[in-house]
């Protein structure tokens, strides 16, 4: 079975929206390291409609010489969105047209690496209380960002999550993997 995972830069009050704007001189040679298993083991990303539009804006002029540009522009991307139609002009990127649960589910029991969220803050939310992703990975940063999206808000229901790994950098970014608690 294939495994869904996540990871997401936070900052210490729990702001995961635009990191670049407050990871500043943090982002250090372990995270990268992640950065780049993450992408040696993924070979399917899931996109939400904000997140692809902002990144097909972005990545396919970046220059080839950008690791991520060089796995974000061939890797099979699956973008899930109730507005957006027709073919999709990012490379690799198909429309997904069954509600996104009962496709994910149908993609984990097929065949290939890891899939892998970017960005999609709601895809994560979505897969996460549905008991459909198998890693959650807070990347989280010494750094108190204000104001920004959350990635939890207060009508959440009580999820129990177990933690599967943590670490800390080098930059004291402290980098905390969980998944879902079987109860």
């Amino acid at each position: 079975m294939r495994e869904v995972k996540v990871g997401l830069f936070q900052s210490v009050d729990g702001v995961v929206e635009s990191p670049h704007l407050w990871q500043f001189d943090r982002f250090d040679e372990e995270l990268g390291a992640g950065m780049n298993s993450m992408m040696e083991q993924t070979d399917t990303v899931l996109l939400g409609r904000h997140s692809y539009q902002e990144w097909a804006g972005h990545w396919p002029k970046a220059g080839q010489d950008d690791p991520f540009a060089a796995f974000i522009n061939p890797v099979e991307k699956f973008v899930a969105s109730r507005t957006l139609g027709g073919e999709l002009e990012w490379q690799n990127s198909t429309l997904i047209q069954d509600p996104l649960e009962d496709f994910v589910r149908d993609l984990r029991q097929s065949d290939g690496g890891d899939v892998s969220v970017c960005g999609s803050i709601s895809v994560v939310r979505q897969l996460l209380f549905a008991g459909l992703l198998d890693s959650l990975q807070l990347m989280v940063h010494p750094v108190i960002a204000g104001a920004g999206k959350h990635l939890f808000e207060a009508s959440d229901p009580v999820t129990r999550l177990v933690l599967q790994d943590s670490r800390r950098t080098s930059k004291g970014n402290m980098v905390l993997s969980y998944g879902r608690h079987s109860e």
